[in-house]
C-alpha cells in the first residue's frame, strides 16, 4: 500500500537552507558544474556544517517524539545529482537527523516535486525556486543567509519549544489590504480596515502552513504544547480587529499577537525567541535575519516589479 502523510506536516528544504554549502556553491558559480561535482565526491566523507535552517528542522522532527512518530515528514530536495548528493546524506546520517525521502534533480528545479510529496511548506536559498512553489499556491521562503556580528548576533531560542513568528499581509493574508495602503496611504487604509473589520480577509501562502502548524498543536495541553505561534504585524488599532476576526473565522489559534504599528521587528522577534520568521519584506528581512533564522516570502505587492 503506497505511503500517504495524512495528519501530517510536511516540511521540504533544499540542501543549501539544511546545510551551509556557501563554498562549494560559489565552487559552481564561478568554475562550474564540473568542478562542483569533483568537488563533492573529493569531500563526501567530510561532514558538512549546519547551515541556517538546521536548528528549525531539528525541532520539527523532535515533534515526533511526543506525536509518536507521525507528527512531521521533513523531506530534502536538491539540485545535487544521487552522486553528488551522497555527501548531503552522509551529513544527515551524522547529525541523526530522521530524513529518509529526497529528490535529488541533477541540476533541475526541484521545486516541480512540492506537490507531489504535499509539502505544507518549501524552504529553499534560491529565490527563483521558491516563487514557482508559491505561484503553484505552496507556501515557500527563501533563507536568508545567516548574518555574524562581532560573533553570531542570534538571540539562541528556546531549547525545546518550536517559535514561528509571522508577518500578517502577503503572508498569511492575502496583500489586498497591503494593496489600499500602497494606493491611498494609511489614513485610506485605517479606514478601509475599519469599515471592513468584520470582514474576514483572504487567506494568504502562508495560510495552510499555520492551519497545520495548529492542527499538531491541538493535540497538546495547550500549558505543555511544543509549538508556540506569533503573529508579528506593522498593523497597528485601528486595523486589528480585522485581523483577530478573520483568525477567529479560520478557526486557527495564534499564541501571541504583536501589532507594532510601524516598529522595527527585530527587538520583539528577538524577545520572543523565534525559532524561524516569515516576512514579505525584504528590508524586514533584513533587519531581522541577524537576530533570528528569517524566510523571505518573495509575494504580494511589495514584491512586484515593473
Amino acid at each position: 500500500m503506497p505511503v500517504k502523510f495524512d495528519n501530517k506536516l510536511v516540511v521540504a528544504i533544499s540542501s543549501r537552507a539544511l546545510f551551509d554549502m556557501d563554498d562549494s556553491h560559489r565552487l559552481f558559480i564561478e568554475q562550474g558544474v564540473d568542478a562542483y561535482c569533483r568537488f563533492q565526491i573529493e569531500h563526501e566523507d567530510e561532514i558538512l556544517a549546519p547551515g541556517v535552517a538546521f536548528p528549525l528542522v531539528k525541532k520539527l522532527l523532535a515533534l515526533n517524539r511526543d506525536a509518536g512518530g507521525t507528527g512531521v515528514e521533513v523531506i530534502l530536495l536538491s539540485r545535487n545529482s544521487a552522486d553528488t548528493g551522497l555527501r548531503v546524506f552522509n551529513s544527515i546520517e551524522h547529525y541523526g537527523l530522521d530524513i529518509t525521502r529526497a529528490a535529488f534533480t541533477n541540476g533541475e528545479r526541484p521545486w516541480r516535486y512540492v506537490p507531489a510529496f504535499g509539502a505544507h511548506l518549501f524552504l529553499s536559498a534560491d529565490p527563483s525556486d521558491v516563487v514557482q512553489a508559491l505561484n503553484l499556491g505552496y507556501a515557500a521562503a527563501t533563507i536568508l543567509p545567516a548574518v555574524v556580528q562581532g560573533g553570531d548576533g542570534r538571540q539562541a531560542a528556546d531549547k525545546e519549544q518550536l517559535r514561528i513568528a509571522f508577518d500578517g499581509d502577503a503572508v498569511l493574508f492575502s496583500d489586498s489590504a497591503e494593496r489600499v495602503f500602497r494606493s491611498e496611504g494609511l489614513e485610506g487604509f485605517s479606514a478601509s480596515e475599519r469599515a471592513q473589520a468584520r470582514d474576514p480577509l483572504p487567506g494568504g501562502p502562508f495560510k495552510s502552513f499555520l492551519a497545520a502548524l495548529h492542527a499538531l498543536q491541538k493535540q497538546h495541553p495547550g500549558d505543555a504544547c511544543p509549538i508556540r505561534t506569533a503573529l508579528v504585524t506593522a498593523r497597528s488599532a485601528p486595523a486589528h480587529e480585522r485581523v483577530i476576526r478573520t483568525l477567529r473565522d479560520w478557526d486557527i489559534r495564534i499564541d501571541e499577537a504583536l501589532f507594532l504599528g510601524g516598529m522595527s521587528k527585530a527587538a520583539f522577534l528577538q524577545a520572543f525567541a523565534a525559532d524561524i520568521f516569515f516576512d514579505d519584506q525584504q528590508g524586514h528581512c533584513e533587519s531581522a535575519s541577524p537576530h533570528v533564522a528569517t524566510g523571505h516570502v518573495p509575494h504580494g505587492v511589495a514584491n512586484e516589479t515593473g
